[in-house]
């Protein structure tokens, strides 16, 4: 049987597969941040309390809050913070967002499936086939 010798790829087709993958990869990582789509989206409650005791803080936590102070200029304020403490997580999401995504994950399987089949083909073409 014999040995399998894959075929050569030539230098410019791999300085090109690397600026693509990069390309990818930074488009992965920085597209849902600019369409607004990374992270938890934070919204303070309209009339939020700007005292310790309308925030709901008991008396160890006003003491940590002043020991940050001494750090974080603005810790020792309430009404600095009030943002911070106040912040409640929003949980909504779109439904079309969700869709779009489905679609595309499926649409990548079904791509990735097509070509490990063409190439899963072609090797055992070259391996087998006299």
């Amino acid at each position: 049987m014999a040995h399998y010798v894959p075929p050569k790829q030539g230098k410019l087709s791999q300085l090109f597969d690397v600026i693509v993958l990069m390309a990818l990869t930074f488009g992965a990582l920085y597209i849902p941040m600019f369409m607004g789509l990374a992270g938890g989206v934070k919204t303070v409650p309209e009339g939020a309390g700007q005292t310790w005791e309308a925030m709901g803080q008991n008396a160890t936590q006003i003491a940590q809050y002043n020991a940050l102070g001494l750090t974080k200029p603005g810790f020792t304020d309430p009404a600095a913070i009030s943002d911070i403490i106040n912040a409640r997580y929003d949980y909504s999401f779109s439904v079309t967002a969700l869709l779009v995504m489905v679609v595309i994950i499926v649409a990548y399987y079904v791509l990735m499936l097509k070509f490990s089949e063409t190439e899963y083909r072609e090797v055992i073409a070259e391996k087998f086939d006299k």
